[in-house]
């Protein structure tokens, strides 16, 4: 009988209704139902389990299977969601485990398939926020978009069995098993899957290209302002940002590890998604709960190992990549300036990277000292000092990171990484404040791939948006940005970090490394005081005397919901 199903299926599930509308296709939990998009030349499948998010006191382990059926799923958007604070009305639910698939309208098979891991801070998120479809309609691909779990849900890190750390990041491994084992019955290729995000998305795609159990699950990788040190990097310490957090949330930590997980496992999701401020408002660069080197309790692990350590070793695999951030990408972090300046005056040292080590607070103030003078000489921090701001935070956040890893990983295996800077200004791109100073703000060479509507923007930024778009599919094609009769026009970047493109108003290859001298500083600083994140931590240690982590800023959390709206539009 059951043999007789699954012919019917096979059967069935080629077929596609006479006004094209819809297409089916089987997969192995059954047989799913895409619709045309309403402009034409695109089916797009929506919300498709491809796991099953553990709920109650399981909440923050690894996914399970996901579920199956044996009538047609018509994969319809329902706007699922993960918990999350997002102003607009959403299908907020705890099992929101769901991809989505976009298949151009041709009878081609075998396409390469770019998956797409949104940004947000590991905070906030979904799928759908970004569309690809203008990607989807050259029909030289298809595209990927998901959910993952996010926050505190995500990325809590106690190294228990309950609590083992980045449920969120074993979510992608299990989106890109599922993508595996079913993107054939959507025409796409197993074994030609590209990687592309921005930001955190970036940052997880490249703990992802470190991880030893993903081997074989993609060929090439595009990060964009995000990789695994700095801004979106690894947690510096897990146990203490757990600890810090529950207190935030009211809990009185009483430095038992065991109550703290019990706490985590009963605390309600509206709790867990209403102090936004206290994880993103970091002064010490790095997002509090995101990734994390997890601990060896003998369950499969994503990230086994300090990410520096692995890029040093060479202990990866090696795979095409394409490498890119703005020119000033921290303005993402203007939201917070007026918070932030009186307090860089009187304490610069707060606002050093914690992956850095100093070995007494006298030399963590030199530095300190050395670094605020570097950007912003012998004035106080003040309103003129924006653009100083935005150059500083560009740096520590994304920039330099990302400098980083690419001579870390050409050192250790020589990778093939194409590098550039997204600088494109036009005249309805708006000043910084206090200046009259115009800069290509965070992930916006990656908005420029996007869907959106541009019927009223620049024909300069028509073009900008074509050339980016055009690297993108490239890549994806090729492993290189340019067509091969041009590749010898945008050659890998060395361990100098030379050459790289510029993508301004002018499309120049450029000798030698963006922000050269920054660069340069930060080199000195990291050989000498680099430390990155605590490991194998076995009991809890007594409360520290950390910062407050209670600055309360609305302005940050309008920022990052009308960075995520504008990128959905």
């Amino acid at each position: 009988m059951w043999k007789c199903l699954e012919l019917v299926f096979c059967i069935y599930g080629n077929l596609v209704y006479a006004d094209d509308a819809w297409r089916h296709v089987n997969i192995t939990q059954g047989q799913v139902r895409g619709r045309m998009v309403p402009d034409g030349g695109v089916y797009a499948f929506y919300n498709i389990p491809y796991a099953t998010a553990p709920t109650g006191s399981n909440r923050y382990k690894a996914p399970l299977p996901p579920p199956v059926w044996l009538t047609p799923f018509v994969a319809e958007d329902r706007k699922i969601i993960c918990p999350q604070s997002w102003p607009e009305p959403m299908n907020i639910q705890e099992d929101c485990l769901v991809a989505n698939v976009y298949v151009p309208d041709t009878e081609e098979t075998n396409l390469p398939v770019l998956v797409n891991i949104h940004g947000g801070g590991y905070q906030t998120g979904f799928g759908t926020l970004s569309e690809f479809n203008a990607l989807v309609k050259t029909k030289k691909l298809i595209v990927v978009t998901f959910n993952y779990r996010l926050g505190v849900h995500g990325f809590l890190c106690l190294g228990t069995e309950s609590a083992p750390g980045n449920a969120g990041l074993k979510d992608m491994v299990a989106l890109l098993r599922w993508v595996n084992t079913n993107i054939a019955s959507f025409g796409g290729n197993p074994d030609d899957v590209t990687l592309a995000a921005c930001s955190a998305g970036s940052g997880a795609v490249d703990f992802l290209t470190l991880s030893s159990i993903t081997k074989g699950l993609f060929k090439k990788a595009i990060m964009e302002s995000g990789v695994s040190i700095g801004g979106v990097g690894a947690q510096i310490d897990p146990i203490q940002n757990a600890k810090d957090f529950a207190q935030v949330l009211n809990f009185n930590y009483d430095n038992d590890l065991n109550s703290l997980e019990e706490f985590y496992k009963t605390v309600s999701f509206e709790q867990l998604v209403s102090r936004l401020d206290a994880i993103v408002n970091n002064e010490g660069v790095t997002v509090r709960f995101g990734p994390c080197v997890e601990k060896d309790i003998g369950q499969e692990r994503v990230v086994s190992d300090v990410p520096m350590d692995i890029m040093k070793t060479g202990n990866y695999s090696k795979i095409p990549l394409m490498f890119g951030f703005t020119d000033m990408d921290g303005a993402l972090r203007l939201s917070v300036f007026d918070a932030w300046k009186d307090r860089m005056n009187e304490k610069f040292s707060d606002f050093l990277p914690t992956e850095l080590h100093f070995d007494s607070e006298e030399v963590k103030e030199q530095v300190a000292d050395k670094v605020k003078t570097f950007y912003f000489g012998d004035e106080s921090v003040g309103d003129h000092s924006i653009v100083p701001f935005i150059n500083y935070n560009t740096d520590v956040l994304f920039a330099y990171p990302m400098l980083k890893a690419l001579s870390t990983r050409i050192e250790a295996l020589d990778d093939t990484i194409y590098l550039f800077e997204y600088s494109f200004v036009d005249e309805d791109t708006p000043s910084f404040p206090h200046t009259d100073v115009l800069g290509a703000d965070h992930c916006f060479q990656y908005i420029a791939v996007m869907d959106e509507d541009v019927t009223n923007r620049t024909e300069e930024y028509k073009q900008i948006k074509q050339i980016v778009r055009d690297n993108w599919v490239n890549f994806v094609l090729t492993g290189a940005p340019l067509p091969k009769d041009l590749v010898s026009q945008w050659p890998p970047a060395d361990i100098q970090r030379s050459p790289y493109m510029s993508l301004g108003r002018d499309i120049v290859l450029r000798e030698g490394s963006p922000i050269a001298e920054r660069a340069a500083f930060w080199d000195k600083i990291y050989e000498e005081h680099y430390r990155g994140p605590i490991v194998d931590r076995d009991t809890p240690t007594p409360e520290s005397s950390a910062p407050s982590l209670l600055i309360s800023n609305v302005m940050m959390l309008i920022a990052i919901y009308l960075f995520l709206l504008f990128n959905r539009h």
